[in-house]
């Protein structure tokens, strides 16, 4: 795959905030340059229309937002849009599954999921449709434009549908590895695609494997579980732990269901307390998952991180630092549960 994660549409990398580029000469995630994962996820498509004819987009009116300009032109008879109608656009998706076509269905993953999650049940996920659901800027990535914008509720609504699987990538090599993934297996996806800028956390030949967690970091002190664009946050919380001399295992947990409950469990056993931190709502998404298999099966302290309530207006990372998901925050979750 040709690398266009810095040169697609102009794209070059964003710098790291200057604390952390004078924090001294110790390596650290924080100082990578960062990506929009959306830039991953058009190319991606691109290169799997080329691969497959059965390859189709259908958009609401988000061509632009999405990053889709350059695979209309390319492929202007297989992008559907149907323009500001989320129930249609899913609906449609649904029926051209039927007759053969594997769709992605690019939107904001607030409407995507609010709008349409009727759709989304019955015509998709009852019907076992092979639509691949791509929310577009997910959690708090439209920051500026406030809690109607902000989808920090599509995961917990998905977990309750049946037959859907959810993937949060951290990064764009996670994204298109998802997104390969997606067009290969028959069935129902849901993957989310971040704007938020984020540094990449995997290798380039990382092999994204659906129920699976990947532990980043060994530790047997505190355990950190996170995905999406808090991953890396959870990386630097657990440089930080360590200077202290407290042991942190980050786990990756990008299929948010199924749930890699033998991972979660192992955790539990092995360390003293676990912390949950994501940009989606406390009830329900990731977190909640976490403490209903920890609960049931082997109780243990937990911490879940993420937003309690309507997160106000404010760029994305500062909305992220309210909610204790700065790499101080999760670092001091970690602190209350083991001292």
């Amino acid at each position: 795959m040709t690398d266009t994660r810095v040169q697609q549409g102009g794209m070059t990398p964003l710098e790291p905030p200057a604390a952390s580029r004078d924090a001294g000469s110790k390596i650290s995630i924080a100082d990578a340059p960062r990506y929009d994962c959306r830039n991953a996820y058009v190319e991606t498509l691109a290169e799997l229309a080329h691969e497959n004819h059965r390859i189709v987009g259908v958009v609401n009116d988000s061509v632009g937002s999405s990053k889709l300009d350059a695979f209309k032109k390319a492929f202007p008879d297989r992008l559907i849009n149907v323009g500001i109608a989320e129930q249609d656009m899913v609906g449609v998706a649904a029926g051209l599954a039927n007759g053969g076509r594997i769709a992605f269905v690019s939107a904001a993953s607030c409407f995507l999921t609010g709008r349409a999650l009727e759709q989304i049940k019955a015509d998709v996920a009852y019907s076992n449709r092979n639509v691949k659901l791509c929310g577009m800027s997910p959690g708090m990535a439209y920051g500026e434009l406030g809690p109607t914008h902000h989808s920090i509720e599509d995961i917990a609504w998905l977990r309750a549908v049946h037959n859907i699987t959810i993937v949060v990538p951290a990064d764009p090599i996670e994204t298109a590895a998802a997104m390969r993934w997606a067009a290969e297996i028959e069935g129902p996806v849901f993957i989310r695609v971040s704007r938020m800028s984020v540094p990449e956390v995997y290798p380039a030949d990382y092999r994204f494997v659906p129920g699976k967690a990947v532990t980043l970091r060994e530790g047997n002190d505190v355990t950190l579980i996170s995905n999406g664009t808090v991953l890396w946050r959870a990386l630097v919380a657990a440089e930080q732990l360590e200077d202290e001399g407290i042991s942190a295992r980050v786990i990756s947990m990008p299929t948010v269901k199924p749930l890699d409950t033998e991972a979660v469990l192992q955790a539990a056993r092995e360390t003293r307390g676990i912390v949950t931190a994501e940009e989606a709502t406390v009830a329900g998404a990731l977190g909640g998952a976490v403490a209903e298999t920890v609960a049931q099966n082997h109780p243990i302290k937990i911490k879940i991180l993420g937003v309690p309530e309507f997160a106000p207006t404010g760029s994305a990372g500062y909305l992220l630092d309210r909610y204790g998901m700065s790499p101080d925050g999760i670092a001091e979750a970690a602190r209350t549960l083991i001292t």
